[in-house]
């Protein structure tokens, strides 16, 4: 296993002809994908890694410099397939991942057939003819009380996250990823993802999209899906979901993996 492999836990799985790859988001880990993994592993290699910062990676490897913008996480993921020897690849991205993945294929058209992303946002903060979902206000309070408090505002933010009940089983999953972050990686992570705008780099991005959003979602309205859509420079489709909240693979399985399935095994047809 390669020095890359090793840092972010790379993991593959299944002996398919056609290599899958799956990007997590903000405050969880490559097990965020678990009621997905086991449709795929028949039909194609699938890889899994956990981005730096996430709780199951060595927070000496943690560098703030590298990973203030969204281009860090970016290069390691090309730097991943680049050990692999992955030369073309479907990506399922979730969250901050759908930016990172479109910012890696900008680069690299050539390694991705395509993208599917969930609960993907170019920017969170509200802007004149934009809406995003935060004031600037918000974003501020949101990261006061990371700084003050890690374990509390964990404790509040999974539920709003993930929606639904308090005592769901997904809501303790994301609260324990949550959790396992280092605090000031965690508050650092977050601030780089709340405040970046990647709207400018849309245009570029040739690679065809699949955009899949849950009709509820508290970090991202559905005009923002529409925003992608509209603004991406390849192919995209939209499909939002009957599900509720941020991470609808974990919450909403019953929902989101026949959907996540179509999307993988069809393309858009123009």
């Amino acid at each position: 296993m390669g020095i890359v492999e090793e840092a972010h836990n790379v993991k593959v799985l299944g002996s398919g002809d056609r290599v899958i790859v799956l990007a997590h988001g903000f405050g969880t880990d490559q097990s965020v994908w678990k009621h997905l993994v086991p449709h795929l592993v028949e039909e194609f290699r699938v890889v899994l890694y956990d981005n730096m910062g996430a709780g199951t990676t060595n927070p000496e490897y943690f560098d703030f410099n590298r990973y203030a913008t969204l281009e860090g996480y970016a290069y390691d993921l090309l730097a991943i397939l680049e050990e692999l020897q992955v030369n073309s690849c479907i990506l399922v991205v979730h969250s901050v991942s759908g930016m990172v993945g479109a910012l890696a294929s900008i680069s690299r058209p050539d390694l991705f057939s395509k993208i599917i992303m969930i609960s993907a946002s170019p920017r969170y903060l509200n802007d004149v003819d934009y809406y995003g979902g935060f004031e600037q206000e918000d974003l501020d309070q949101l990261f006061e009380a990371m700084g003050a408090n890690y374990k509390a505002w964990c404790s509040g933010f999974a539920p709003l996250a993930v929606g639904g009940d308090l005592e769901s089983v997904a809501v303790q999953e994301f609260s324990r990823t949550l959790f396992n972050m280092r605090p000031d990686i965690a508050l650092s992570v977050g601030q780089t993802i709340f405040q970046s705008d990647m709207r400018q780099i849309l245009s570029l991005v040739t690679v065809p999209c699949h955009i899949l959003q849950s009709v509820k979602d508290l970090a991202v309205p559905v005009v923002v899906s529409e925003y992608l859509h509209q603004n991406l420079g390849g192919q995209s489709i939209v499909e939002v979901m009957s599900s509720d909240g941020h991470l609808p693979q974990l919450s909403s399985p019953d929902i989101v993996i026949p959907v996540l399935l179509r999307h993988i095994r069809y393309d858009i047809t123009t």
